[in-house]
């Protein structure tokens, strides 16, 4: 009878205690499992291709057993995972556990800490569960994750809170190919800001009184600001534009494990039933903390509590930062209680606080009396329409449960700043991407301090495969241990983990998956590292690592109107741009032209391009006349090798001097796609040859735009340009 009563006790404590969960002390665990011996958990997972159907129109994605996201894996701290992946698509694949412990040959990065998984093949992944918390994985290969190779990686504790729990895994969705949004990213095509209504054009500036605005970002080199890069037909929670959970009545307190699992957007997230209880990030768990809303960057992952009020359906809103769309997570059932959706942002605002923080070598200017770190100082308020009275959560807030102080020894620091050019799409840590960068060397034992500047416009999501580290911040012994750090521009933060693996090289890199794949990143790598097995050709690995930042990506516009043709066909890489333009006149007085140019961009913000080229033309106009500097412009045939220098002036104005193997030089200005309106884009050039041509163009699709300009040779035409 005295055990019967001590086990009601018990039940009726716990009953009470998860009852009286609130925001300030969660400290109410039911045991699961303790006694439970440890087991190996196993998991098949097989990738294939798939067709779905999230923006309209049916599109490839890659499923794993039949699903978009990839399936929950759960385990307890203790267990074994054994995961074997069935590699059933064409092509190579891989799979990265994100936020995991594991030994190095598992981590799962291609060409880095194993070969990649071959088309037809069995791959299995063995590690042991030594931490808990919410993680993910995804594949490390291209741009696999961006179609569909996404899931939840939840660890239990052996002592788990007893509320409800769901997995919320947030992503986005494009109908364009992702090798085609990096190649439109590294061309600088702007047509993503149109579908987003983001262009920020002169009449844009003119009509909300922004004029001075405008001209001041262009004076600076800027292109029109963004706070995204991709523009995305939908975005999804667990796989749905709105995941359903009627099953919570009035009172209940739910835990949302989330994941942001998308290749580039962070995202808003709102409750529309009261406060956001915060109480774990990256796996970690850390003191609650109540907010109204939080931002979640790329790959990051949050715990949070939820309270259901009464008995109707309160909307978890998760919203990308450039707020173009939504998705939500519905919790309870009967009414429907919206949460506030935000309203568009102010882009100009955006723009002269940028204009305020870039010098004029497109340097980020650190402000006077400001300390930027751990964002604490969010200069993007000033775009935000609504009202900053919500408490909104930053890194300062967040504590550790308990002291995360490293262990003595050695300590080796090192700094980076976080550097990049959004005109030709570039990302690097001190201007170098992975290939053109060294592994650094790191020992067992030494504790690593890595102070981070962002000398960029862009926020960053900077992740450290296999370790945790400390963030500093105001709590000093409690500082939260992540592995994945937002640097704000301007911010400068400082993480320190400790150096406690066997070996091996461990990535650390940009988590949008297109700063990723344009370069953002280094390799740490552990000193007299024994060999890996899975890698028996190191040398030709890393010539294949190295591949995925340096490859030359293509771009063509070519014009057909009325009275010829002109164009240019590109390709470049981050350093390197050969390009050919031609003007073809269907006149056959007009002749025809060509140009080519090979060269190398330096400098941080590439505006200098030395070049060496080909300068071929064949016409007949009338006789042969002189350039201003008194030379035969030579202008109805010739052949001729020239040297020359561009450089990027204020304005975006683009300034071209060269001298042929004949003596004769030249010098140019051009200016490519001014943006009049939205749609309406303005260019023009004049040289020494006193030859002269500006025209209009009207997008109307990505690919086609209505075209005409007037050119000092060819006349006046008018018809269509192809853009690619």
């Amino acid at each position: 009878m005295k055990n019967i009563l001590m086990v009601f006790l018990l039940c009726l404590y716990v009953s009470v205690s998860a009852q009286d969960l609130g925001t300030t002390k969660m400290e109410s665990f039911r045991k699961v499992d303790n006694q439970r011996e440890s087991r190996t958990i196993r998991y098949d997972l097989y990738v294939a291709d798939t067709t779905v159907n999230y923006g309209g129109k049916p599109k490839r994605a890659i499923a794993v057993n039949g699903q978009v996201p990839m399936p929950v894996l759960t385990f307890t701290e203790g267990d074994t995972a054994e995961i074997y992946v069935h590699n059933n698509l064409e092509v190579e694949t891989s799979l990265h556990w994100h936020g995991l412990f594991l030994p190095n040959k598992m981590d799962g990065v291609p060409f880095l800490t194993q070969m990649p998984i071959k088309p037809h093949t069995t791959y299995v992944y063995k590690f042991p569960i030594i931490q808990s918390g919410t993680h993910w994985y995804h594949s490390h290969s291209g741009f696999q994750e961006q179609i569909g190779m996404y899931g939840a990686f939840i660890i239990n504790k052996r002592e788990e809170w007893d509320i409800p729990t769901i997995p919320v895994v947030i992503s986005e969705w494009t109908n364009m190919e992702p090798e085609e949004v990096h190649r439109n990213l590294k061309n600088a095509n702007d047509w993503f800001a149109v579908q987003k209504g983001t262009t920020q054009s002169y009449s844009e500036a003119i009509k909300s009184g922004n004029f001075k605005t405008k001209v001041n970002n262009e004076w600076k080199r800027m292109n029109a600001m963004d706070v995204s890069d991709v523009y995305y037909d939908t975005f999804l929670v667990n796989g749905k534009s709105q995941d359903l959970h009627p099953q919570f009545k009035a009172g209940d307190k739910v835990r949302l494990r989330i994941a942001n699992a998308g290749a580039s957007d962070y995202f808003w997230l709102n409750y529309s039933g009261g406060k956001i209880t915060v109480v774990a990030t990256d796996g970690n768990d850390v003191e609650p903390v109540d907010v109204d809303r939080l931002i979640i960057a790329v790959s990051e992952t949050y715990d949070v509590v939820v309270t259901v009020p009464e008995n109707k359906s309160y909307e978890f809103l998760v919203t990308p930062e450039d707020r173009t769309k939504s998705t939500s997570l519905w919790l309870g059932e009967g009414e429907k209680v919206p949460a506030l959706h935000m309203p568009k942002l102010n882009y100009f605002a955006g723009m002269k606080m940028m204009n305020n923080m870039m010098d004029m070598k497109g340097n980020m200017k650190e402000m006077d009396g400001m300390k930027m770190q751990n964002q604490t100082m969010d200069m993007n308020t000033v775009m935000y329409p609504e009202k900053n009275e919500m408490v909104t959560l930053n890194y300062d807030m967040l504590r550790a449960k308990k002291n995360t102080v490293l262990p003595e020894g050695p300590w080796k620091e090192l700094k980076f700043d976080l550097t990049g050019n959004m005109n030709r799409y570039v990302w690097t840590l001190d201007n170098k991407t992975i290939s053109e960068s060294d592994k650094i060397l790191i020992k067992k034992g030494e504790n690593v301090r890595i102070i981070l500047y962002n000398n960029s416009m862009m926020r960053h999501p900077m992740h450290l495969h296999g370790h945790d580290f400390r963030l500093l911040n105001s709590q000093g012994e409690r500082s939260p241990m992540k592995n994945v750090i937002d640097i704000m521009p301007m911010e400068r933060d400082t993480i320190e983990f400790a150096a406690s693996e066997s070996g091996g090289d461990w990535f650390f890199h940009c988590h949008i998956l297109y700063h990723m794949m344009s370069g953002m990143g280094r390799i740490f790598s552990y000193e007299n590292s024994p060999v890996n097995p899975e890698i028996p050709n190191p040398k030709m690995a890393q010539r294949m690592l190295f591949r995925e930042d340096n490859g030359f990506h293509p771009m063509a516009r070519i014009g057909i109107e009325s009275n010829g043709s002109d164009g240019e066909i590109m390709f470049a890489n981050t350093r390197y741009r050969f390009t050919t333009e031609w003007r073809v006149g269907f006149d056959k007085s007009m002749g025809y032209e060509s140009e080519s140019h090979f060269g190398r961009y330096i400098g941080k913000m590439q505006w200098l391009f030395p070049y060496v080229g080909w300068d071929f033309r064949k016409r007949i106009i009338e006789p042969e006349n002189r350039n201003i500097f008194g030379q035969n412009n030579t202008k109805n045939l010739r052949q001729v090798f020239h040297i020359g220098l561009q450089y990027t002036l204020p304005m975006l104005v683009v300034a071209d001097a060269s001298v042929d193997h004949k003596g004769n030089l030249r010098f140019q200005l051009t200016r490519e796609d001014v943006p009049l309106t939205k749609r309406l884009r303005f260019n023009f050039m004049v040289n020494t040859d006193k030859e002269y041509m500006a025209g209009f163009r009207y997008i109307m699709t990505r690919a086609f735009s209505l075209s005409t300009h007037y050119d000092s040779d060819m006349g006046y035409g008018g018809g269509l340009t192809l853009t690619y």
